[in-house]
């Protein structure tokens, strides 16, 4: 049986042994809970964030980081892939838990979420749940959890303390960057589910998005990590379907691009939603172009484009 926190146990293992070469800090907790730290002050790097991918992927994908041209510009892009896309995806590494202590918020992603079930419905829906004494969360924030909240956690995923791994990614920080930019699967993946398809019959993913270039300001970079999604992510998928109409509506739909709120850097339209994120059309969550091989019937498919002028806008390049 698939255990995504066993799995990612043997990655984050490397960042723990060789934490000087990554640039992390690792630190035990009151009750014995080991913390990595990817970027609050420890600098972190692009071979942290990639293995960080991994992790979040529950250790059934694999990343790299290589240059991709977007126009006439290049940047630094994250590639991912795996051959057990649900599982890595929306088993592991979908932002899907909600951490909150007092004035303490975080989102949680990465193979802890299969033993806590967090959401319930996503485990449900691709008939999976973990079993394992070790449990790893990747949190997306500029601050460490209590005591309190560590013992929580580790409540929630059913183990001690002590097997708990929390590594903190800020967004702000180049982990953070790397490891948001490696979801380019995940939210087609995603995407794709909540328009009907059933996750389990994608046997192969590939995805690549760019890693935009860092911004101090909290409200910037999660503008630019989302844009690099939106507006430059690509996610290839190999999939059965008996029924190729159907899928091409379902694929017709998944793109950024059939949103209302299309066209704009993201940090505008949360900005206009009152910093509300589900004041924001559902639909704009997604990559920027799918490509979609049908194995029932050889058809291949492709909806949305890659934007490289509102790239260049969220980086601040383009200000028409």
């Amino acid at each position: 049986m698939f255990s995504v926190n066993r799995a990612a146990y043997k990655l984050a293992e490397k960042l723990c042994d060789d934490a000087d070469e990554y640039r992390v800090t690792v630190t035990k907790t009151e009750s014995g809970a080991t913390m990595i730290d990817a970027g609050i002050q420890a600098k972190g790097g692009f071979s942290a964030g990639r293995i960080i991918t991994e992790i979040c992927m529950g250790g059934y994908g694999k990343a790299k980081i290589l240059p991709k041209k977007y126009g006439d510009l290049e940047l630094p892009a994250i590639f991912v892939q795996t051959d057990h896309p649900a599982i890595a995806t929306l088993g592991s590494q979908l932002a899907g838990w909600q951490i909150k202590n007092g004035d303490f918020l975080a989102i949680g992603s990465g193979p802890a979420r299969a033993l806590a079930l967090k959401p319930r419905e996503i485990y449900d829906t691709i008939g999976y749940k973990d079993k394992a004494d070790t449990a790893i969360i990747v949190l997306e924030t500029n601050r460490k959890p209590s005591e309190e909240l560590i013992r929580k956690i580790a409540s929630e995923c059913k183990v001690k303390s002590s097997k708990l791994l929390v590594i903190l990614t800020p967004t702000t920080s180049i982990c953070g960057s790397v490891q948001i930019s490696g979801r380019s699967v995940e939210t087609g993946t995603h995407k794709l589910t909540k328009l009907g398809l059933d996750p389990n019959v994608i046997d192969y993913a590939f995805g690549c998005a760019p890693i935009p270039p860092l911004h101090p300001k909290f409200a910037d970079a999660m503008g630019r990590t989302n844009d690099a999604i939106l507006y430059g992510g690509i996610v290839y998928c190999a999939l059965h379907c008996k029924d190729d109409e159907k899928l091409k509506v379902m694929i017709d739909k998944t793109p950024s691009k059939v949103s209302r709120q299309y066209g704009k850097p993201f940090k505008e339209t949360l900005k206009q939603a009152d910093n509300d994120f589900y004041k924001i059309d559902p639909l704009l969550f997604a990559p920027a172009m799918l490509v979609v091989n049908n194995l029932e019937t050889g058809t291949i498919f492709k909806a949305g484009e890659i934007n490289v002028h509102m790239l260049k806008r969220s980086m601040g390049l383009d200000t028409r």
